[in-house]
Formats: structure tokens, C-alpha cells, sequence
């Protein structure tokens, strides 16, 4: 059988494999997953948040994976260690301030627009996984302040009905869930925030035109900015 002369022959062959590539090529086009330009309006400061935010959650994974792979006593007796500790604490307080941040921008900014509601959805559920996240990590510390939180911690989880499934007292429990299960969530959530950017666009802002659109035009026929 021939193939259709107003398709190419490679647009029709390949069984399922075939035709699952043609649709992620639609869903997932190169052009707007790694563009070369960007439009005027990203050289703005608010459109750096999100970037430091995921270049601060880089430093977090790879100093956390140091601290995870030397264990409690490197860096509670360690001058290196408590360096790297410290390292990934302040590392924490960058990520949860530009989060914000971005967070803030977007909302004022109506990030949802023009279909970008799950992309807003998606960055909204990042923030809230990163809480617990931060949590578990505070209580994993092992010294006086994280045994303090997790002591007044606990009543709460109690009371909440939390406490049955998860307590802060339980130092492997707490440890396990900050250094694979929530930092994977995190990881997955990032990359599904960033997906969706790259294949919606950046948000432009309120009342800039669209990409393309020709400047509005006054009563007297004058082109507006």
C-alpha cells in the first residue's frame, strides 16, 4: 500500500512507537522547549525568581547528598561538615525567599492567563510539598532546637490526626521521608513547573499585546505603545 502523496511515508510508519513521537513532537515542540529568543519583557527582575529558586533547590540536592552519604556525626563534629551543614541551611532560607517571591510575582501578575492554570496549579503544589519538606529537614538535624520542635511538634500531629501515620520523634522515619521521598516530589514537581513554561510561553504581562500583535491604535489613528 502506498502512502498518501499529501503525507510524508516517515508521518504514517512506526506502529504505536511512531505515532506516540508524532504526538509528543506536537505536545512537546523543540522550538518552545529550548527557544533561542525570549521576548523583551523576561529581562525584567520579577522573571529572575524562579531561576534563583531552582538554581538554589541544584545547591540544596547536592549538599544534601553530601550531608546524607557522611551521616549525623560528620556534620555535628566536623569543621567541613558543620560548613556544609551551614551551607545547606542558608541554602534552604534562598529557596524559600525567592520562592516566595516568584510565588507573589505570579499571583499579582495573573500567571494563570491564557491557559497557563496548571502550570500555576503545578507551581502551587511545589510550594506546599516544599513545607514538609523543610520540616523534616529542621527535625533531622539531631541537636536541641530540632529535638525542641519535634517534642511541640508532635502534640500538634496528634491533635491533627497526622501522628498516626508520621511522628517527628522518629528520627529515621523523619530522615527517610527529607531525603528521598519529598526530594523527589520536589524534583518531579520542578520539572513538570518547567514543561509547562516552556510549552506555554512565559506569562506576559497585564496589558502587554500578545507576541506578534500590532500596536494598539488611538482615536486619532495614532499607534499607541
Amino acid at each position: 500500500m502506498s502512502a498518501r502523496q499529501d503525507v510524508a511515508p516517515d508521518d504514517q510508519a512506526g506502529g504505536w512507537t511512531g505515532a506516540a513521537r508524532r504526538s509528543i513532537a506536537q505536545r512537546l515542540p523543540l522550538d518552545e522547549l529550548l527557544p533561542t529568543q525570549q521576548p523583551s519583557y523576561v529581562r525584567s527582575w520579577t522573571y529572575v525568581f524562579g531561576v534563583v529558586t531552582i538554581a538554589a533547590l541544584i545547591w540544596l540536592l547536592v549538599s544534601g547528598s553530601i550531608l546524607a552519604l557522611r551521616g549525623p556525626q560528620w556534620w555535628h563534629h566536623s569543621t567541613t561538615g558543620k560548613y556544609v551543614n551551614s551551607l545547606h541551611y542558608w541554602g534552604v532560607q534562598v529557596f524559600f525567599v525567592f520562592m516566595v517571591l516568584h510565588l507573589w510575582a505570579m499571583f499579582w501578575g495573573a500567571a494563570w492567563r491564557d491557559g497557563r492554570s496548571l502550570t500555576w496549579v503545578i507551581g502551587t503544589a511545589l510550594f506546599f510539598v516544599s513545607i514538609p519538606a523543610a520540616f523534616t529537614g529542621y527535625i533531622s538535624q539531631q541537636n536541641f532546637d530540632a529535638q525542641w520542635i519535634a517534642v511541640n511538634a508532635k502534640d500538634a500531629l496528634n491533635a491533627s490526626g497526622i501522628g498516626a501515620v508520621f511522628s517527628p520523634l522518629n528520627f529515621g522515619q523523619a530522615y527517610g521521608i527529607h531525603v528521598v521521598l519529598l526530594p523527589v516530589t520536589i524534583v518531579v514537581l520542578v520539572a513538570m513547573h518547567i514543561v509547562m513554561v516552556r510549552i506555554k510561553g512565559v506569562v506576559r504581562p497585564i496589558g502587554a499585546p500578545p507576541p506578534g500583535a500590532a500596536p494598539a491604535s488611538g482615536a486619532d489613528g495614532e499607534q499607541r505603545p
